[in-house]
Order: C-alpha cells, then structure tokens, then sequence
C-alpha cells in the first residue's frame, strides 16, 4: 500500500519549486508561471518562456538554488486584494487567469509567499527556513512541454521537474532505481526485442503489436479465457459501436462523454465507438426473460474499447487511444452479491500470482456526495452500496485504502494498484458494484415466487487491458518473460552450417510438441549467436554440434543458469513442457 508523503517533505518540495522559479525569473524576468506543485517524489513547474530550454540548463539552475539555500531565506505568507495581484501579474496571463478565477469561486482575498524578493501566488505548504531543506537531497531531472491547464488548445508551457528527499541516501537510491527503471522500460524493451510499434501515419497511442508481441497479447488472452471458463463465465462477442441512444440510456453520454470520441452519421442515425462494454452485455440479458434459477449469469469477453486521450497522457502501451480489455459482468441475485464479489477477487489474486506479483494493493474507491455532474444522483442507493462493498471487504479481511471521488458513475469499485517500473501508481485491475444500470435497463428476473426483482451487477476486470497488462509484464519481468509466455521458448543455434541438417530435425521435433522454436542458421560465429540470443532474453538456447547430433542430444543453456549440458531431446521437450503447462 502506498505511503502517504511527510507533511515537511512536501513543505521542502513544494520550498524547492519557488527557489527553482527565482532562480528560473533571474535569467527570464519576464517568464510566466503557470502551475508549481510538490508531487510524489518531487516537484515541478510550468513556465510560459520567450525561447526553448535545454536540459543542459539544469545544472546551473541546481547549483544557483543551492546558493539560495544557503542564504537561509524566509519563505512568509500574507494575503493581497484581487486589484494587488492582479497589478502584480499584469504581464502574466497564467497567474491573471488563476486570480480571475479565484474571485469568480468567491474568495475574499488572495494568498501569497514571498521568499525574498520573489512574490508568488500559493497557498503553501512551505518551510519557514530554507535551512530546513538539505542542498544535497535534490536533483532537477528534466525538461518536458505542457499545455496550460493540461488542455492542447490552449499555449505549450516548459515544465521542469525535479526531486527531492530528505537525505542524501534517500535521493542517490532514488536515482539508482530510476536508472533501473529506464533499463526496464517497456518502451525500450518493446523495441528491443520487437514487441510493438508506433506509426505516425496510423496514428498516436494506437500501437502495432509485431507477431512476437501478438504471441504475448495471445497467450495471456488462452490463458484468461480458459480460466474464466473453469469458473463458470460464459463468452460473448459484441460490436465495437453503437448508437449514441445505448450510452443516453446508460449515462455513459451524460458523465462519461468527455473521454469518448465524436458520434459518426451513419444513414441519418448516430453511432460511437464504444467506451465499455456493459451496455452491451446488458441488453444480451434483457433479450429475454430470466429466472433466479440462471443466475448469477457471468459474461465475458476480450473487449475492444476506445477512449478519448490528450496526445500528452498517451505513453507506450500503459495509456492508449484504443485497448482490448479482459471485461466480464456478472449479473446476480442481491443474496449473491456477496459470494461473487469474492470470486472475483480469487480470480484476481490467482492471476496476480501466476504473474508472480506480489506487490499490490487494493483500493476502495468511493463517491463524492459534493460532484453531481460525475456521479449519478441516488444518495441512498451510493450510501447503501458503499455500505455493502465495506462489509465484504471487512468480512474477508481484504486490507484497503480508501479514495472519495474515485468511484465509477454508476457505483463504487474496488481498484488493484500496482507502481510501474518508475515508482508511478496505476490501476491494474477493477471491481464494481453496480446499483444504476439495472435499473436504467429494465434488468429484471422472475423469483421463486413468480414475482418480477432487479438484480444487481458486478462489473470487473480479470486481467485487465491486455496492453496495459503487457507494459507491466514486459517491466516487471524486464524482457525476460516467463517460458510460456515467451515469444520464442527455444532457439536451436548449430555450431556450424555443417550441423544445420541436425538442427533443423530438432527444431521440427519442438514445433510438432508446439514448442515455439526458432533455428539460428546464420554465418555469424558462435559467439555472437549465443550472444544475440542472449539479448533477445530467450529462456533456453540449444547448441548442437558433432557430439550432439551422434547422440541426439541438445547442449542447453540456460536464460538464468548458464549452461546446463547435454541431454536427450525427449527429456528437453518433458522438461520444457512441464514448465510451459505448470507457468512456472
């Protein structure tokens, strides 16, 4: 579960953000300052300036806040009235628009920090100090564009990001994992070892998956499918859009509109790419009369969905304009709410540990009463509901943190958060209870007593976006996946071409046992294909040469252990079928 930041760490960060804009003004005095929080292990700041920068600023803006460091400068909050600061930002329309704001909120005055001569618009936290902040637990990191108020039609502002800790270990582990990071990086280690692409003329966030990508994306798609189906999940295939009337109908248009894309005129009706899948799945139900004995009724399915994102949010294959999530909704009886819920949660954790990630953490993500434009408005059925998911939590012992204003629109969820490889929170998995949509589409099921109920909705995700699910997959093992998952599982390597007749035999004997095999032919030396098949990260190499093809036998290396000597081939493909149908 995540640790909640110091209270005067933040202080410092947030300190260390105003020093970096005095030191920022001394070269540009007329720099706009657009947004300067403290963020989880650091800070950064948006500046609005009259030419490009480049990183090889950083150092010198480092050691001149070091200097200002030294100078154990007071930072001393004071309120102006709107007339003041607006006259003091008269030449800065990102703080002008901010004071505007502020006013139009109702806000009777506006708070400021000056540190020296350096006045800034800020409700604090800071230090009172600068002797408080130590000058060698900091580091700028880097220089990237953002658009004013995270909106691409508004001007691209320079930001510059930074850390800091309270010690000069906590900073240096700090960097050695991020060094670490960036070595893992799925970005990098897709292209490296040919995973996915990017194609301007196709379009951002929409990536390719190359045919070693496809294997992965394809296995973990058998491997979920099949699971599901062991635990009682019935499949079904539905269409990518829809009229715009099935999302009026479940709310998705009126809450959710901002992140879906524009409505097509398809022979004078309106159609849209779908956002999720539960409409869908909903109206399969109401396509005909149900009784309590079919239920509870678990729907699922490999889903395509679209959604709307900022180009600036688009990364790899963590946040993408189109994905194919792992989707089920299970529709049930109120009395079994309860045994789904934690079925799924079983499902989940199974597949965590197959992955072999146990760093993980539940969050509970709840309504907030105060945003009516976000959430559907039934007060009761939100406090009931809430109610209900916290008592099963409770019940079986699950450990959460809680989130208001994270809920889904239709009802509270349940959130499995993992960090990727650069310390950066992200929703893995979700889990929802859903008390709207039935209601919205007429769900209904004939009980024992021949009466008409309203059954209730689990929305979840097994595994997932599948490509978001690769991205962490790709990092968490750094390239090297697992045997089953492994685009290639074996490679055959001759010593020479004179031994590629015999290489050849085995590579079919793996293939006919479905063995994804590879033969590396080639002129190169031994070396350098043992080398190369090293850095493509393939779990077994298979080296033949005169000993081995008199006695059949394969010499093995292994991704982990080195060499492992010759044996039979028979033995080799037990041995790696055993690995491939255990995933181990």
């Amino acid at each position: 579960m995540p640790q909640k930041e110091e209270p005067q760490l933040e202080r410092i960060r947030h300190s260390l953000s105003h020093l970096m804009s005095m030191a920022i003004m001394e070269i540009y005095p007329e720099a706009g300052l657009g947004v300067g929080p403290a963020i989880e292990n650091g800070f950064y700041q948006d500046y609005g300036l009259p030419e490009p920068i480049s990183p090889e600023l950083l150092p010198k803006l480092e050691k001149r806040i070091k200097e200002l460091i030294k100078q154990n400068i007071r930072f001393e909050q004071h309120n102006m009235s709107f007339s003041e600061a607006l006259k003091l930002y008269k030449k800065d329309p990102y703080k002008s628009e901010v004071i505007r704001e502020l006013k139009k909120a109702g806000e009777k005055k506006v708070s400021f920090y000056r540190s020296d001569w350096f006045e800034n618009l800020c409700k604090g936290p800071h230090v009172k100090l600068t002797k408080e902040i130590n000058p060698k637990a900091f580091k700028l990191t880097k220089i990237a564009g953002a658009y004013w108020r995270g909106n691409e039609k508004n001007k691209m502002l320079t930001r510059v990001y930074g850390v800091a800790f309270a010690t000069e270990k906590e900073l240096k582990d700090y960097l050695n994992q991020q060094a670490e990071a960036e070595k893992r990086d799925h970005r990098k280690l897709g292209k490296e070892l040919d995973l996915f692409v990017f194609s301007d003329l196709v379009g951002k966030g929409l990536p390719l998956l190359t045919p070693k990508g496809a294997i992965i994306r394809q296995e973990l798609e058998r491997f979920i499918t099949d699971e599901e189906t062991k635990r009682g999940y019935l499949r079904t295939y539905t269409p990518d859009m829809a009229k715009v009337e099935l999302y009026k109908k479940s709310g998705h248009w009126q809450h959710y509109q901002d992140n879906m894309y524009p409505p097509m005129n398809i022979d004078g009706e309106e159609y849209v790419l779908r956002p999720m899948t539960c409409p869908h799945q909903f109206m399969i139900y109401a396509s005909r009369p149900r009784s309590y004995r079919e239920l509870p009724l678990r729907y699922a399915e490999i889903a395509k969905q679209y959604r709307k994102e900022q180009s600036g949010e688009l990364s790899g294959l963590i946040r993408v304009m189109a994905f194919s999530l792992a989707d089920a909704h299970i529709i049930c009886r109120p009395d079994q709410v309860e045994e789904e819920f934690k079925g799924v949660l079983e499902l989940i954790e199974y597949v965590m540990k197959t992955f072999g990630i146990d760093d993980y953490w539940y969050r509970f993500s709840k309504w907030d009463p105060k945003d009516k434009k976000k959430y559907v408005n039934k007060p009761k059925e939100w406090k009931e509901t809430q109610a209900q998911m916290k008592k099963i939590l409770d019940k079986i012992k699950t450990k959460y943190a809680e989130a208001e204003g994270e809920a889904a629109f239709y009802g509270p969820k349940l959130d499995i958060q993992l960090r990727n490889v650069n310390g950066k929170e992200e929703t893995a998995f979700t889990v929802q209870i859903d008390f709207d949509l039935p209601e919205k589409f007429d769900l209904t099921y004939i009980d024992e007593k021949g009466n008409k109920k309203r059954p209730m909705a689990i929305h979840r995700s097994s595994i997932g976006c599948l490509e978001r699910t690769m991205a962490f997959l790709i990092e968490h093992y750094a390239g090297a996946f697992p045997v089953w998952l492994s685009p290639v599982q074996a490679q055959i390597i001759p010593i020479s071409q004179k031994f590629n007749a015999y290489a050849e035999k085995v590579a079919k004997r793996l293939k006919e046992e479905n063995i994804r095999t590879e033969l590396n032919d080639s002129d190169e030396t031994l070396g350098r294909k043992i080398r190369h098949g090293e850095l493509q990260k393939i779990p077994y190499l298979l080296i033949v040469g005169e000993k081995e093809q008199k006695a059949k036998l394969v010499a093995v290396r292994d991704r982990k252990k080195g060499d492992l000597g010759p044996v039979k081939v028979n033995k080799f493909v037990g041995k790696i079928k055993d690995e491939i149908e255990k995933k181990k």
